[in-house]
């Protein structure tokens, strides 16, 4: 076979694996924005202003929905990451709960 018979040959193949294919995928859709409150948070409200010992903080843990409890202090550094599972305990300078909210 010539070199240019081969080249067409191989011309051939390269644009065969160019050629229209069926449609892609689509994206999976975003995750729905019901997990807002997917811990519990908005039924624990009766907390806010109570302080936060662990006893308070068990509490939190047996009536919320929250497969875990963070407890975040004034100027604690804390991971960005959401977890609509997770329930954050925010606290004043004098451990008192002044907000709950998921992630």
């Amino acid at each position: 076979m010539s070199k240019y018979a081969l080249s067409g040959v191989m011309a051939v193949f390269l644009l065969a694996g160019c050629a229209g294919s069926s449609t892609p995928d689509e994206a999976p859709p975003p995750p729905s924005m019901s997990q807002d409150d997917a811990c519990g948070a908005k039924t624990l409200n009766d907390y806010v202003g109570q302080r936060a010992d662990g006893e308070t903080v068990d509490q939190l843990e047996t009536d919320s929905a929250a497969e875990r409890v963070r407890v975040i202090r004034p100027g604690q550094a804390v991971t960005m990451d959401y977890r609509a599972d997770r329930l954050n305990v925010k606290l004043d300078d004098q451990d008192n709960i002044v907000e709950l909210t998921c992630g």
